[in-house]
């Protein structure tokens, strides 16, 4: 596991973040142990999503020998200028090689939380912390061994991972029996995912935001998709997520009732006081009345409107149904 209080590989500042458009914002190249790294970062599609996107990068590998390959385990935090934290992923283990120079990280935050965390001086910082395991540079054959990998019941794990894997197997020994993948990437991939979900769900219950919840909450639903039998997790997850629950059938009905708002307004009230207006020609200062009120109904439509564009948003931050 990582120290308690490790030191951030590298530093990304990005100034007058809310100015920034949707391309990608990078970093300069950083080089640790030798090895090179970028990091890129998007503030999301405006038509699909608003999540944050954060990339990291081996900008030199069409350099590098044939073969080359990084293995580490990585994550970054998220501060604002006073060094608040506002988002941290989940730890990720991945090989970067030729067809994968660059993976992005696993887990995202909604950038408009960010306003709602204040962004002091609109600055947002990227710590970005990695754990070299390998570097291999392909024909030059330059291998820096950083850390050992570890084989638990056919699944390669860091030797500071061990110990929390052996765990696990112990307590829920039939806990991969379905699980039926022979691929050792995919499937430290998916012990990565699992050990991320645990860590999760051993915060205190009132620290986990909605999106850590959305997020554990899909996780757990793809590793079981998979074949890992999780109902212990499964249990554990839902017994925390009630509050949010509530919050989210709360969400629905307000939706339900704006939606019922806007209805009548358009069908029967705006009908008819323009049917109103229609038969009222002959009285022009009553026709001036009838006017002002239709467009005082159409205002109202309107800013319901955009009242039940931003519920329904936040009622889809989550992709999924809570488990029952």
């Amino acid at each position: 596991m990582w120290n308690q209080k490790p030191k951030p590989t590298f530093r990304f500042e990005i100034d007058n973040f809310s100015e920034k458009g949707y391309s990608a914002i990078a970093s300069p190249t950083y080089v640790i142990d030798g090895c090179e790294w970028d990091l890129y970062v998007w503030k999301g599609n405006p038509l699909a999503s608003k999540n944050l996107l954060v990339n990291l990068y081996v900008p030199n590998h069409k350099s590098l020998g044939t073969g080359w390959r990084r293995t580490c385990s990585f994550y970054y935090v998220a501060l604002n200028e006073s060094g608040k934290e506002l988002h941290r992923s989940s730890v990720d283990v991945r090989v970067f090689r030729d067809k994968n120079p660059g993976y992005g990280f696993q887990n995202s935050v909604h950038v408009p939380k960010f306003s709602e965390k204040e962004l002091e001086n609109d600055k947002l910082i990227i710590e970005v912390y990695i754990k070299l395991v390998e570097a291999f540079d392909g024909e030059v054959g330059d291998v820096t061994k950083k850390e050992e990998i570890v084989n638990i019941n056919g699944f390669l794990v860091l030797a500071s991972q061990a110990i929390q894997v052996r765990k696990i197997f112990a307590e829920h020994p039939h806990i991969a029996l379905n699980f039926k993948s022979k691929n050792h990437v995919v499937k430290t991939e998916y012990m990565n995912v699992l050990l991320g979900l645990i860590d999760t769900l051993n915060k205190p219950r009132h620290s986990l935001s909605r999106m850590e919840i959305c997020n554990a909450h899909s996780n757990l639903r793809e590793l079981m998709d998979v074949g890992f039998k999780l109902e212990w997790l499964k249990t554990k997850l839902g017994e925390g997520s009630l509050e949010s629950k509530k919050s989210d059938d709360h969400d629905e009905s307000r939706v339900q009732q704006l939606e019922e708002r806007v209805k009548n307004l358009e069908l029967m009230d705006i009908g008819s006081l323009k049917s109103k207006l229609e038969l009222a020609q002959v009285d022009d200062s009553r026709v001036e009345q009838l006017e002002e009120s239709v467009k005082h109904l159409e205002l109202i439509v309107s800013d319901l409107k955009a009242e039940l564009d931003k519920e329904k948003a936040k009622s889809s931050d989550c992709g999924f149904l809570l488990v029952d």
